[in-house]
């Protein structure tokens, strides 16, 4: 599908992830682009929820865009859910390093940044294409636990981590979250490590150099941001300052409030949405005004 409207062209596209291909959708600027964006969305949410980000990024910053679908979950999901083995670090270390290729491929003199939220930057530190990448932005990412919420958002983590919702993804073979009142229906795999990493103490930290790669990140000289709400109940600041430690001592902190930009709230999943494109030059500042 093409669309031109706004002085912003989309393109549909797919691209090779291991032996899965993904489904994306490109926001291209008036004129070739100095910078590109690939936006790593949070876990269960759908690419086309960065659309009005996206846009923006194209038609106001001059910033060619790519949104996309992480292996077996809306648009890029080819098969029946219950017959997945995709897990989360599939969509870490395979899906997020082959949307920056594409970028990559399709705009080889661009700066190459990567905007994830959530789950789209937690791996940020583990990466395989650090190297490659110009610019990390991680927006409410964080290596949360169980103990991090404040209440009553902890009551319903963990009935949802330890109540009925594991009974169910057992009985059905993948976790039927739309019919759970989650929002998005995930792989099994996907569910269960994103589990396993949520109530454990320290997340995923104790996988590093055994079950995903050592945190290479501090090393390599790679500029990256880690952004905070703190309205944000289902990765808290605290959260997100411990996976600043895993970035190393350059990493920038920034921590934002609704009342920064006039809003009532902004919390986990907000700060996407249009109501609150005021936040979104924040984002994406790089004089870093407002660090606390």
């Amino acid at each position: 599908m093409l669309d031109n409207t706004h002085s912003v062209l989309t393109e549909d596209v797919q691209f090779p992830s291991g032996p899965a291909m993904l489904s994306g959708r490109l926001y291209l600027p008036a004129l070739p682009p100095k910078t590109v964006v690939v936006i790593h969305a949070a876990t269960g949410v759908p690419r086309d929820y960065y659309q009005h980000f996206a846009h923006w990024l194209a038609a106001e910053q001059g910033m060619a865009c790519l949104t996309y679908d992480y292996r077996d979950f809306g648009h890029s999901l080819t098969g029946r859910l219950q017959d997945s083995q995709v897990t989360m670090a599939d969509w870490a270390l395979v899906d997020m390093p082959a949307a920056r290729a594409e970028m990559r491929r399709r705009f080889p003199d661009a700066e190459q940044w990567s905007i994830g939220h959530s789950v789209g930057g937690m791996l940020g530190p583990v990466q395989p294409d650090i190297a490659q990448i110009d610019r990390m932005i991680c927006v409410c990412s964080g290596l949360v636990t169980l103990s991090d919420h404040p209440w009553p958002y902890k009551a319903l983590a963990g009935l949802f981590w330890y109540g009925h919702a594991p009974l169910v993804v057992k009985a059905a073979g993948y976790l039927p979250g739309r019919a759970l009142g989650f929002g998005a229906d995930l792989p099994a795999r996907v569910y269960w490590q994103w589990r396993r990493w949520c109530t454990a103490p320290t997340n995923y930290l104790p996988d590093l150099g055994k079950t995903l790669p050592e945190a290479r990140w501090a090393g390599q000289g790679v500029p990256v941001d880690l952004i905070a709400f703190d309205d944000d109940q289902v990765v808290p600041p605290k959260a997100v300052w411990r996976l600043a430690e895993l970035c190393g001592p350059h990493a920038r902190r920034r921590l934002l409030s609704p009342s920064d930009f006039g809003v009532k709230e902004i919390g986990h999943i907000g700060v996407f949405a249009r109501r609150n494109a005021a936040v979104w030059p924040q984002l994406i500042a790089q004089d870093h005004v407002g660090d606390k």
